[in-house]
């Protein structure tokens, strides 16, 4: 068989819907080809349970807004979400938060991201302080104006 013969066999097989052949010639030549199928994650099944569950979860945080009492208690600059997006304390899940209660930051450092459509959004902080209070959870989707730090 000669190399043009195996590539429009190739080509052939490609084009259709069969995912494997084997092909022995009476010469004694052995053919096999196998397709490699492409198999697409569907996001949809992932995202969608986080928003019905973030749907349900409306009411209690809005509850839990209800209550800055805790935040106005303490005094200090209070650091907002500047998008709508899930927050992350830390840059991956091995990684060590970007700040604790306590740490010290000054004005430019990173206090977490925000992903946001896909990309990845550091939110530095405009204030030098100590970190008194993290108001949001990690993994938390956030509003736009949620207050997410407290900074005094």
């Amino acid at each position: 068989m000669e190399y043009k013969d195996i590539k429009k066999l190739m080509d052939d097989v490609g084009n259709s819907k069969l995912s494997e052949v084997e092909i022995e010639f009476p010469d004694g030549t052995k053919v096999s080809l196998k397709k490699n199928e492409i198999k697409e994650k569907i996001i949809t099944e992932q995202v969608a349970p986080k928003i019905v569950e973030n749907t349900v979860k409306s009411e209690p945080v809005n509850n839990n807004l209800s209550s800055p009492k805790e935040a106005k208690k303490v005094e200090g600059n209070v650091v907002k979400s500047p998008m709508v997006g899930t927050f992350y304390a830390k840059s991956s899940p091995t990684a060590e938060n970007f700040v604790r209660i306590g740490s010290k930051v000054k004005k430019g450092d990173t206090l977490c991201i925000i992903e946001a459509m896909k990309l990845m959004n550091e939110i530095e902080s405009e204030y030098d302080g100590e970190v008194v209070d993290i108001l949001v959870e990690n993994e938390e989707i956030v509003d736009y104006g949620k207050p997410l730090f407290i900074i005094k």
